[in-house]
């Protein structure tokens, strides 16, 4: 089950289409019927968060929590007990994203599906801090955005 949470209201999101966004990317990795968590929030909460679980105090645009952290890229996620089906949680800060677009060259609408998959495969052990690491991340981000049908350059 996907649940979405938005606490900050200076954005408007289309939660309805983030869902079924996100529904899609679990149903194409094989994880239909696990469970992923997405929060809208404000700068300032992200950046506490940012802070306190990864020493950067400043915000950012999204953060991944994984249920599984033991995972490594390309491995699938073994389930022994119903609690294992579960992703992890995301959580986004849309003004920073706003903010961020020119960066990107691209549509709020555009970038949000792209860190859904980005935060979506840090929760499945990709990364992107050696440049090898990068390179398989961003293939199947690639991969992904393809069957979301988000046609952006990333």
């Amino acid at each position: 089950m996907i649940t979405i949470k938005n606490t900050q209201r200076r954005v408007p999101i289309d939660t309805a289409l983030v869902k079924k966004q996100a529904q899609q990317l679990l149903d194409v990795l094989g994880y239909g019927d696990f469970d992923l968590g997405i929060w809208f929030t404000t700068d300032a909460t992200i950046k506490t968060y940012n802070r306190d679980y990864r020493d950067k105090d400043k915000a950012t645009d999204v953060l991944s929590f994984p249920y599984h952290d033991y995972l490594k890229a390309g491995e699938r996620i073994k389930v022994k007990c119903a609690e294992d089906k579960n992703i992890g949680d995301l959580i986004i800060a849309p003004q920073y994203v706003l903010n961020d677009l020119e960066r990107w060259n691209m549509t709020f609408e555009q970038r949000i599906p792209v860190l859904l998959v980005h935060g979506v495969c840090h929760l499945l052990g990709y990364d992107h801090i050696e440049d090898a690491d990068y390179k398989v991340m961003r293939k199947k981000e690639k991969e992904l955005l393809e069957h979301l049908g988000v046609d952006v350059k990333i």
